[in-house]
């Protein structure tokens, strides 16, 4: 994948916070669905927005850590298609958890639980250094050009024939062998110039 300069565009920027933050809570609730919703009568926000059911006292409360967690390793995934870059990684990551708590603010009043914020600080952390390892196994992963080169040097094969005396197989000197050709151009002896910049 190549990347050019940065466009600072606002608007991608704000469509991809909103994209990851839909995504997070999508696959929160269905994490929340099989392992919550297999022990509850009834899902509700309260355990998307409620600090109150994420504890380490119920069996409830740690299906809710383990829904949250989950999410976090499918944040890392999205973010390898939506974010793209290793280095906004971090950057992403903490602003779905500052919307997050802001949400949960809103909904229950300020998280005064210390196992809400050891989870969430937790799968902060997993999402944005899961995140960053993805994208730079994606950034450094190996382009192929076999199939590039080759189409070039069957380009260079058909254009030969037109070629021939259009650039000088001597240098400006008239002297054969390496050197340059005209405007600092390389040749090779007895050939074209098209295969040596191509083969």
């Amino acid at each position: 994948m190549f990347y050019g300069a940065v466009v600072w565009d606002p608007w991608f920027i704000v469509a991809q916070i909103v994209c990851l933050q839909c995504l997070y809570y999508l696959t929160f609730g269905v994490f929340s669905a099989i392992l919550v919703g297999s022990r509850v009568s009834r899902m509700s926000l309260v355990y998307f927005f409620d600090f109150a059911t994420v504890t380490a006292s119920t069996l409830t409360g740690w299906c809710v850590i383990a829904s949250l967690l989950l999410s976090s390793l499918a944040g890392a995934g999205c973010m390898l298609y939506l974010i793209e870059r290793a280095k906004k990684c971090l950057d992403f990551a903490a602003t779905l958890y500052i919307i997050h708590l802001f949400i949960c603010t809103i909904y229950g009043g300020w998280p005064n639980s210390i196992v809400w914020w050891v989870v969430n600080i937790i799968g902060l952390g997993v999402m944005a250094l899961l995140g960053e390892y993805l994208c730079i196994r994606r950034e450094l992963r190996e382009i192929p050009i076999t199939r590039y080169r080759s189409n070039l040097g069957f380009a260079s094969l058909i254009a030969r024939p037109f070629l021939k005396g259009i650039w000088p197989t001597t240098n400006h000197y008239g002297s054969e062998g390496g050197g340059e050709g005209i405007e600092g151009l390389p040749y090779r002896k007895g050939l074209p110039l098209l295969p040596l910049i191509t083969g």
